[in-house]
């Protein structure tokens, strides 16, 4: 009897239909000579710091830094139970050997290694490695088993990238949070995308705009530019020199054929990208969507940095092909350049994300919408990639008039090619999402392509409407979850060598947790419209950072770390290396770190003043969880989560507590009864009680429908 142990119920329930494991048991299934059972996350993780000595319980700098040398697990609460069955099946006696199937990664080999350990197993373990869920590759998978111990490399990665976390995280945040007296969470990859983030934001606010000077003449019905001028002056010089002038002569008309290269397939990072810019969805929401698409069998493995497929995926790609585009019903000839998408050399442990042939017998209706819409990002990458190149048909055109050069430039898709495959998939709005970020391609196409073809090079034009236009630099843009996954892909590469392969911050994996994290614990922010979201570092992201020395928040240095663990990962550097550099920088941070000066000031900004206190007259504050009257010995407080309003509809927003402390009232349209569900305008009425307790009294003007009643409320 094997014991098969995947990492989610769902994926041991596939894994168990193809081998023949279908009776249940609790916790886990059985049949054909086989047990599957499964981890649920992460069931084993390290322990607090006050499992190695008691006096950890409190936050203390002398304490630190905490370096454990035989490192504590401990077992999550919430997963106690299903850890227990994982242990019965590893000890009984007719278990003769365990199959690893967890997830075909760093993360997945964790987990699986920390339970296999944590219940002292000693039996041998073979590991199935699969990058799809469908039934063929499992059944593949399994006559294919290799042997546990080729993935001890890979598994001594994922503890130095455990470890090397835990020692970062828990020395510098208790670090920072002792020296600056509240809680600063620390992370050896969060901190360093926030101090991008942060750097982003100061560039902006820090900017000032130059001036831009630039002539424009009207041609032979073409609009034509000049380059910038560093001054007014000389434009405006050259500008009256044009007003005398009668032609202007075509010094250049150029018109060449450039091939666009079909895109790549998608690594998950690529495809976050994309659907961030396509679609508005966050990191995590895409990865999220891929994992379950994956779970269901219609794409292959997501968490993989590759963008190709190996050769011996070469003879099924027609096959794939035919499925996929009679799913979509594309009619046209579609060619295969299979030799695009395939490189052995760039595919470590999974090939790209591409979809599976169980997508043309799926019905995407009963998918949820923002899977449908991922899927459908992925399948037309797929087919794209393998198209014909597109061909765009560039047209330069000069004038010269007054001893000055006047530019315009169209372009044209003269041949579709991968595109047409893209826009029938997608709708049209990849190339539209494209063609908003380019500039040049919105500058005048339609003027310079109708009149092109009465000019020749060498001969003059009547020169009209000169003009002198004024515009003015601007900055950088906030960072979107696209720009910043490509920053975080990208971070350390100038100072790295051409060879090292992994240049950036995070993996494909950890990347939209580490972007969540950030938001949930308050240091960024999602600002923006519907479709478009900006992260912007808040006053404690931005504090927290201007704290931070270099080596913590060096996204160069971070990435060097990333480097090195892929060395671990490949035998190629030693784990006792690299925890040491890890060990040596958090106690060089502990022993030689100064507090910044004024740093009172920075972590506590000044609050915002909202109205006069009713009971003492002092200024009433905006805080995070109310409005407080700045006077601490002065109870008044009006507070954000105010179950009064919340019972007509509404919220204590920083509007109506500022009315309220002004006028004592405040009109509200559209209060909801609890009881009719009924919709009413009202007026709340506020007093204060002996104990400096706000009151509220509603009140109906005439025409306001309640006939006089009222009700109080404490707040």
């Amino acid at each position: 009897m094997k014991l098969v142990i995947a990492e989610k119920p769902s994926v041991a329930q596939s894994i168990a239909k193809v081998i023949g494991a279908e009776k249940r048991e609790d916790g886990y299934l059985e049949g054909n000579g086989y047990l599957v059972s499964w981890c649920v996350g992460h069931l084993v993780e390290l322990a607090s710091p006050e499992s190695y000595d008691e006096r950890y319980e409190k936050w203390r700098y002398e304490d630190l830094p905490i370096l454990p040398k035989d490192w504590n697990y401990q077992i999550a609460d919430a997963t106690r139970k299903q850890f227990g069955i994982l242990k019965k099946l590893m000890e009984r006696d007719d278990v003769t050997g365990l199959v690893e199937a967890t997830d075909a990664g760093r993360e997945g080999e964790l987990i699986f290694r920390l339970v296999y350990h944590q219940a002292k197993c000693k039996k041998p373990f073979e590991r199935l490695w699969i990058s799809s869920m469908e039934d063929q590759a499992i059944s593949d998978g399994f006559s294919n088993l290799k042997a546990g111990k080729e993935y001890d490399d890979l598994y001594t990665a994922a503890l130095c990238r455990e470890r090397a976390d835990w020692i970062v995280g828990m020395n510098a945040t208790r670090l920072f949070s002792t020296l600056y007296g509240q809680t600063l969470n620390v992370g050896r990859v969060m901190t360093p995308t926030l101090a991008m983030i942060v750097e982003r934001e100061a560039e902006i606010e820090g900017f000032k705009p130059e001036p831009i000077y630039r002539l424009s003449i009207k041609s032979a019905g073409i609009v034509a530019t000049s380059d910038r001028f560093e001054n007014k002056q000389d434009a405006e010089a050259v500008l009256n020199r044009l007003k005398e002038e009668k032609m202007a002569l075509v010094t250049k008309l150029e018109t060449t054929d450039k091939q666009e290269k079909a895109p790549q397939l998608y690594s998950l990072t690529a495809l976050q990208r994309d659907a961030n810019r396509f679609l508005g969805f966050t990191a995590q929401q895409t990865l999220d969507y891929t994992q379950s698409l994956y779970e269901k069998k219609l794409v292959t493995y997501p968490r993989t940095d590759s963008r190709f497929l190996t050769e011996d995926m070469e003879g099924m790609i027609p096959g794939l092909m035919d499925k996929l585009v009679w799913k979509f019903g594309y009619t046209r000839h579609v060619p295969i350049h299979a030799k695009q998408v395939i490189d052995n050399k760039k595919v470590n442990d999974h090939h790209a994300i591409i979809p599976t042939a169980n997508v043309a017998d799926a019905e995407f209706g009963e998918l949820p919408s923002g899977e449908q819409k991922v899927l459908s990002l992925i399948t037309a990458r797929f087919i794209s990639a393998l198209g014909d190149a597109a061909v765009r048909s560039e047209t330069e055109l000069g004038f010269t008039c007054a001893d000055t050069v006047f530019r315009a430039k169209a372009k044209v898709l003269k041949e579709k090619g991968w595109r047409d495959i893209q826009d029938w998939i997608m709708g049209g709005n990849a190339e539209r999402a494209d063609s908003e970020n380019d500039e040049e391609e919105q500058n005048g196409n339609a003027d310079i392509l109708a009149y092109i073809t009465a000019l020749t090079k060498g001969n003059s034009y009547p020169l009209q409407d000169p003009k002198l236009e004024e515009g003015r630099t601007t900055p950088k843009k906030h960072f979107t979850e696209d720009s910043l996954l490509s920053a975080m892909e990208r971070a350390g590469a100038e100072e790295m060598p051409e060879e090292v392969e992994r240049k950036g911050i995070g993996t494909s994996a950890t990347r939209a947790a580490t972007i969540e994290k950030l938001v949930r614990i308050g240091f960024v922010e999602r600002k923006g419209n519907k479709k478009t979201k900006y992260l912007i570092p808040t006053h404690k992201g931005v504090a927290l950072i201007t704290v931070m020395p270099e080596q913590i928040q060096s996204p160069s240095m971070t990435a060097e770390w990333e480097q090195k663990l892929l060395d671990v990962e490949r035998g190629s550097y030693a784990d006792s290396s690299f925890m040491d550099e890890i060990e040596e920088m958090i106690t060089d941070l502990v022993k030689n770190y100064k507090i910044i000066e004024d740093a009172e000031v920075l972590m506590h900004p000044a609050l915002e003043e909202i109205g006069t206190c009713p009971c003492c007259g002092r200024h009433v504050v905006e805080k995070e969880k109310g409005y407080f009257c700045e006077d601490r010995g002065c109870s008044f407080v009006l507070w954000k989560q105010n179950r009064f309003f919340e019972a007509l509809g509404k919220k204590m927003t920083k509007q109506t507590a500022s009315k309220l402390l002004h006028d004592g009232k405040v009109k509200l349209k559209g209060c909801k009864s609890q009881k009719t569900g009924k919709t009413y305008d009202t007026t709340v009425v506020m007093s204060v009680d002996e104990n400096k307790r706000a009151v509220f009294q509603l009140s109906f003007e005439k025409g306001e429908g309640k006939n006089g009643k009222s009700k109080n409320k404490k707040d």
